[in-house]
């Protein structure tokens, strides 16, 4: 089988009938337009996730402003994920999405569908109309997709999740009891914290996936490591961090963004990055823009505390920065708590979890 994980909030417009992308993609941390945001919010309930200005929704409001969603030849236009298109051109079928992905979009996976106050909008018929548990089967790939990818005529595609919970997956066991997190280290910062209640707060860019009983409680900063990689290479970033002295942090202040706009844990479109004063010294700029990641991380974990999650316990690390054993002792430092490489670090390791053990059931 194939389960298919891809960053959430993504999404494209297609033509209900053939597929055809009909234009170019909104991405994950693109904020929309302000009348959009507005439509969205005198719709939703107040802290919804949809409300923040990135939402899937919020896109499809800004679609739907533009007159996207109407078509010469009046055939149905339909939101997908990139994770629901990339499977689609495998199974064939169209409208198909899974609860991870969904949420962002307005589905409630507490109650497995999507609100009334969602459905009533004109819009609706755009709307993914299947959306299933994530790593339930959709579809069995079809002949030419079988042929064209090297693949079993009888392989069963499943449904989908997001890049940061495929990552706590890819964990295994390692992270299966609540307070259990996974911080996922790669172009931008996501955390994930296992928790038995449900918290969700567009103030702060936070959200719940539902896993089994549990929730995965947790958002995605636009913070990371793409801020390094703007300053340094990887052979850059590897020596200067053998200069670096754990033991006498910088203290700089920075919060590392590539460009204005912040998702969580503040959710504030004008964020500025602040990246100055720059020292003459690489090592000790390095130093510093570790230590302002690890700042938002800290923030981030400190308020799912404050908003009721289960108590941090321990931290697993996926992504490229799991490798960085200087910056994982900063991390554990100011977390308080173990800090571990995930046994995992490709977030495609725990989409192929969530197929395998669906198909066992």
């Amino acid at each position: 089988g194939v389960a298919i994980d891809g960053t959430s909030s993504t999404a494209l417009l297609v033509d209900g009938a053939t597929g055809q992308p009909l234009g170019p993609p909104k991405m994950y941390d693109e904020a929309q337009p302000l009348a959009a945001v507005e439509a969205v919010a005198s719709i939703a309930p107040e802290g919804h996730t949809v409300r923040a200005a990135t939402s899937t929704l919020a896109k499809l409001a800004a679609w739907d402003q533009a007159g996207a969603l109407q078509t010469k030849d009046g055939s149905n236009v339909l939101l997908e994920h990139q994770a629901d298109w990339l499977a689609a051109l495998l199974h064939g079928r169209r409208g198909a999405t899974d609860w991870h992905n969904a949420l962002k979009l307005g589905f409630d996976p507490q109650s497995k569908a999507y609100p009334p106050w969602l459905l009533e909008q004109a819009y609706a018929d755009s709307l993914p109309v299947e959306v299933v548990q994530p790593g339930a089967p959709v579809g069995c790939i079809t002949a030419a997709a079988a042929a064209a990818m090297g693949l079993p005529d009888d392989c069963v595609i499943c449904g989908g999740t997001t890049d940061s919970i495929a990552a706590f997956l890819a964990v295994g066991v390692g992270a299966s009891t609540p307070g259990a997190a996974v911080t996922s280290l790669g172009s931008t910062l996501a955390v994930k914290l296992l928790s038995t209640c449900r918290i969700d707060d567009s103030r702060f860019g936070l959200y719940s996936h539902r896993l089994g009983d549990l929730w995965l409680v947790g958002g995605a900063s636009n913070s990371g490591g793409a801020v390094l990689r703007k300053f340094f290479t990887d052979a850059q970033l590897a020596e200067l961090t053998e200069r670096i002295d754990v033991s006498r942090p910088p203290q700089l202040g920075y919060y590392p963004l590539t460009k204005a706009g912040e998702r969580f844990p503040v959710a504030d479109p004008t964020l500025q990055p602040a990246l100055e004063p720059r020292p003459s010294d690489d090592a000790l700029f390095l130093h510093g823009l570790l230590e302002g990641v690890t700042a938002v991380e800290a923030r981030a974990y400190s308020l799912l505390a404050e908003l009721g999650a289960s108590p941090l316990t321990e931290v697993f690390t996926a992504g490229g920065g799991a490798k960085n054993v200087k910056w994982t002792q900063m991390r554990a430092a100011a977390l308080g708590v173990p800090v571990y490489a995930s046994p995992n670090a490709e977030a495609a390791y725990g989409a192929a979890l969530l197929c395998r053990d669906s198909l066992r059931r």
